[in-house]
């Protein structure tokens, strides 16, 4: 999508992703219209379908990436590495943290419902974000266990889908306790796993 297109150019375009992130988080996907991105950003028409030549869809997948980068950014420096149980515990944190302060709101969930969510351009921005996050999960499994290769594979999964039952039930409810849950008992064995390796 930048192919081609000039420092200032990324520049603005990131600008104007970053306002529409703002806007979508404020309003919801379905409420945030192509003039609201114009009165933030003080872009022209022309200027707003220069870079998002589709014009609202665009911008909304555009934003739905950001918002995808925002997710794993947020379980950073952890995610990185997992090779300890004190790692796994501030990650664990960084996810509780991030969900917490989203509430009832889930900014990419939104995204992607209203792209739709049988639309190709939302399967692959949700299918990048999953496979990003379960090989980091994947590596600091066989950190810390002796699971390799599809075993690793499978609790790295388990602990993924554990984290997105509770942030479903989290926006459902108002309450992160069912995350909290989910996301201790998921990554449980592998403090003992840790603690015998210590």
């Amino acid at each position: 999508m930048n192919k081609g297109m000039t420092a200032k150019g990324r520049a603005t375009r990131r600008r104007i992703i970053v306002a529409a992130a703002l806007l979508t988080r404020e309003k919801g996907a379905a409420e945030t219209t192509l003039d609201d991105v114009r009165a933030a950003t003080a872009t022209s028409k022309s200027q707003l379908f220069h870079y998002f030549p589709d014009g609202r869809s665009d911008i909304l997948a555009a934003v739905a990436e950001y918002e995808a980068g925002q997710v794993l950014e947020a379980q950073q420096p952890f995610l990185s590495d997992l090779s300890t149980w004190e790692s796994w515990q501030g990650w664990q944190q960084a996810v509780l943290d991030h969900y917490t302060e989203l509430g009832q709101k889930c900014p990419l969930g939104s995204l992607t419902a209203e792209l739709g969510k049988s639309s190709p351009q939302a399967r692959t921005i949700v299918s990048a974000l999953y496979d990003e996050w379960e090989a980091a999960l994947v590596r600091g499994v066989a950190a810390l266990t002796t699971d390799e290769g599809e075993a690793a594979r499978r609790r790295a999964r388990s602990i993924l889908a554990a984290v997105q039952g509770g942030v479903v039930m989290l926006q459902a409810t108002g309450r992160t306790d069912y995350l909290e849950a989910a996301v201790t008992t998921a990554t449980g064995p592998l403090q003992l796993a840790g603690a015998g390796a210590a």
